[in-house]
């Protein structure tokens, strides 16, 4: 499994890259796979405020519809329109052009209490045993 090193990750499989003044969200290679065929994905609202670990949007896949949690709290910031005609990029590039969306970051100290992508790491493969 491609776990980036510049990443952050929740243990509901989401990863989190820190910009200027935000956060891109995507979903982890692991949890794409374990999906299979991504067929549509339900986005949150520009503007929506969220909490950390809040459902804030919905990814469907031939198998399965599973829930993507704000990984920290803040605002919608942006949303990856491209995944509307094309959802099957979140399993093609998960963590390019697959991205989900972008969230502002309210409260920098949340930031440690998502994993590093060894402990990440750990977690998958504890899971495939």
């Amino acid at each position: 499994m491609n776990v980036p090193d510049d990443l952050k990750y929740t243990e509901s499989h989401e990863w989190l890259r820190l910009d200027a003044s935000s956060a891109c969200i995507g979903i982890t290679d692991h949890a794409q796979a374990e999906l299979t065929d991504v067929v549509y994905v339900e986005l949150p609202t520009v503007g929506e405020t969220v909490r950390a670990g809040q459902p804030v949007a919905v990814v469907e896949s031939v198998k399965a519809a599973s829930d993507i949690y704000a990984p920290i709290s803040g605002t919608i910031v942006d949303i990856n329109p491209a995944l509307e005609s094309d959802p099957a990029l979140v399993n093609t590039d998960p963590f390019g052009k697959g991205w989900l969306f972008s969230i502002s970051v309210d409260d920098a100290d949340e930031l440690e209490q998502l994993m590093t992508p060894d402990a990440y790491r750990e977690q998958i493969s504890a899971s495939e045993e």
